[in-house]
């Protein structure tokens, strides 16, 4: 257990890490944060199940509850860099799903509710999976303790 978690939480990332690492937490936080609160002007875990469920995501509300909690929990784990590497992985699975399932049949681009923000948050996601947390992270902290 102990060469596990060592490896989770090594990285040889520097600055660069802590950079993506940051605005991409916030981004899955507020995401998150309006599919399981309501907050930003979500719909809630209610309204979000609704829309997962009419788009063939069932059952909604469970749906809505795990693609809440991975954006909501797994951007507070990004942002304090603690288990970084399998909140990304949570978060490149979130983005796959959120792309074919919603957003691939209207092409590429944002106006037209295409899946280009999703295709750069699954990049960053993926990056910092292989990357790791980088500076300034507590993977850090626990990776010195296990040495």
């Amino acid at each position: 257990m102990k060469t596990l978690l060592k490896k989770i939480t090594s990285s040889n990332a520097g600055f660069g890490a802590l950079a993506l690492r940051i605005p991409v937490a916030i981004i899955f936080i507020a995401h998150g944060a309006q599919k399981l609160f309501g907050a930003f002007g979500g719909y809630g875990l209610e309204g979000t199940g609704q829309w997962m469920e009419s788009i063939g995501l069932a059952p909604g509300f469970l749906m809505a509850l795990m693609a809440g909690s991975a954006e909501f929990f797994g951007g507070l784990l990004l942002l304090a860099g603690l288990l970084t590497r399998p909140a990304a992985i949570a978060l490149v699975g979130t983005m796959v799903v959120a792309i074919f399932a919603v957003h691939f049949e209207n092409g590429l681009f944002m106006s037209n509710n295409g899946y280009e923000f999703g295709l750069a948050l699954l990049a960053a996601s993926v990056s910092l999976a292989f990357s790791g947390a980088g500076k300034l992270a507590i993977d850090n902290v626990i990776n010195a303790k296990l040495k």
